[in-house]
């Protein structure tokens, strides 16, 4: 059963969400703010993080910061502000997706279901560990080593990766590379896209050369 980490510092807000999550099939832990978040982590196991921004002690941001030095979660980030530096910010973090408060409990469930289908069908229809020169990506373990040192990737750049591998040699639209791996149900744009090549670019060094901008297009995954 896949357990999710309920953070925010409204009581009744993590009452409604557990109460939806469990309805949903899940177990459920709560957290009140930010470093106790950092704390569970560093003791348990938890398949997805659901966090506000807007805490005592630790903001989200900052908590999903030090989280992810700790392990790699899809993170669900929640905000009463809608501003588009807040989910852009966000998404450089490695965020999975941005709610806006009030929001649904159902379709916040929805999100929490498509992200983790996402992230359970990610380790197929491809060979287990791809090479390129230097770069090397284990699928099954979510590693990715340049000239045989470990990098740290946030999940989404982890995805991107992996899907531009897959469809290596393949045109993508920003469009179809946004539905695919955010999902169609993701209300961002093509800067949430650039944001996270360019991070990614960065992780990879003098393998960046691999993404191809396609201008006007997208990006391709070039390799012989």
């Amino acid at each position: 059963m896949k357990k999710l980490l309920i953070v925010d510092d409204e009581a009744k807000i993590r009452e409604v969400i557990k109460e939806y999550a469990e309805f949903s099939g899940y177990t459920a832990e709560e957290a009140a703010d930010g470093m106790s978040a950092i704390g569970m982590v560093k003791l348990n196991d938890y398949d997805l993080i659901i966090m506000d921004i807007m805490m005592p002690k630790l903001d989200g941001f900052s908590a999903v910061k030090e989280i992810h030095k700790i392990k790699r979660i899809p993170v669900i980030m929640l905000s009463a502000r809608g501003e588009e530096y807040d989910k852009l910010f966000g998404f450089e973090l490695g965020i999975d997706d941005y709610v806006v408060k009030p929001f649904s409990p159902k379709e916040l469930m929805a999100r929490v279901n498509a992200i983790l289908t996402r992230y359970e069908g990610s380790d197929h229809s491809t060979a287990d560990i791809a090479q390129f020169e230097g770069l090397e990506v284990n699928f099954s373990a979510r590693t990715v080593s340049v000239d045989g040192e470990r990098i740290n990737l946030t999940p989404k750049e982890y995805d991107l990766l992996f899907y531009m591998i897959q469809n290596k040699n393949i045109a993508l639209s920003r469009d179809k590379l946004l539905s695919d791996i955010w999902g169609y149900d993701f209300f961002g744009d093509d800067r949430t896209i650039d944001t996270h090549v360019k991070n990614l670019r960065n992780n990879l060094g003098p393998y960046r050369k691999y993404i191809v901008t396609l201008r006007g297009v997208g990006y391709k995954f070039e390799c012989e």
